[in-house]
């Protein structure tokens, strides 16, 4: 994950200081790319703990098409009472919109399984795409809908990510328009990587790369200390393995839990804890 140091490292010496919609400012950069081998490792920092099981939980939340943040709860700790990462957003935006019990409206899930409302189930297609047409430049997933973002409690940050299979391995290029540098892109490009992993199992085909492409890439004004800290952190530790449970379908994949999924040899340094702008 040296990528990932570098991206921070670059943010602090050449960005530049903008004020933001969440009124806390950021320093910024816009545009930057990473590349990461998922044949070689999988792409989890090492140099602070990453919240695995929230990023096994929110994928397959994901992926049955839900947008309730009671059941993200459920599905991550086997407990609907439980907080997740959405649901500082369904207490503010939500309750603004009018939404009740932690819904959060037309977010990922919802167009990814079901696009505007209108039946359009992006990943069956996709599933389909690149197992009989592998050689397509079109298999593209969309969170990113025009006529649905002002009822959504937050529009899509990573808004599209573009699939394309070469030589028989299973590549994933993410665009992210809006790049919380610290807290949110390591759990984004651990998502996208798994992502491409169940994809490829699917499919039976073998994982290629992630290339990860961010539009606004930010570092919060509050996070400054913390982003220091884990620079000062030397990256000695490796990159883990993926482990994943045996599914050859969809149906398969979503009866699995975050319990079946592992890094195997994972041993990062200890949490960094730091406020999520919101």
């Amino acid at each position: 994950m040296h990528q990932y140091l570098e991206a921070l490292e670059a943010i602090i010496e050449c960005g530049e200081d903008v004020s933001d919609r969440t009124g806390v400012g950021t320093r910024t950069i816009f545009g930057y790319q990473m590349r990461f081998n998922l044949m070689e490792s999988f792409p989890a920092v090492t140099t602070k703990k990453l919240a695995w099981k929230s990023v096994v939980g929110e994928l397959l939340w994901f992926l049955e098409g839900s947008t309730s943040d009671s059941r993200l709860a459920e599905i991550t700790h086997g407990d609907k009472t439980k907080n997740t990462i959405w649901t500082a957003n369904a207490n503010k935006q939500g309750k603004a919109l009018g939404y009740t019990d932690g819904e959060l409206g037309p977010v990922y899930g919802s167009q990814w399984r079901n696009f505007n409302g209108d039946g359009v189930d992006q990943i069956t297609t996709i599933i389909d795409q690149i197992k009989n047409d592998p050689d397509s430049r079109r298999i593209i997933l969309s969170a990113w809908n025009p006529s649905q973002i002002d009822i959504m409690t937050l529009p899509p940050c990573h808004t599209m990510c573009q699939f394309r299979v070469i030589n028989g391995r299973l590549s994933c290029q993410l665009y992210q328009r809006s790049a919380d540098m610290f807290l949110g892109v390591p759990f984004n490009i651990a998502s996208y990587s798994l992502l491409t992993h169940m994809l490829a199992q699917i499919c039976n085909v073998q994982v290629g790369e992630f290339i990860w492409t961010g539009g606004d890439c930010h570092i919060y004004n509050n996070h400054f200390d913390q982003v220091q800290q884990q620079l000062e952190r030397i990256p000695t530790r490796k990159s883990p393995l993926l482990m994943m449970p045996e599914f050859t379908n969809l149906d398969q994949l979503l009866s699995t839990k975050t319990t079946d999924y592992t890094l195997i040899g994972y041993n990062p340094m200890d949490s960094i804890k730091a406020p999520m702008a919101v």
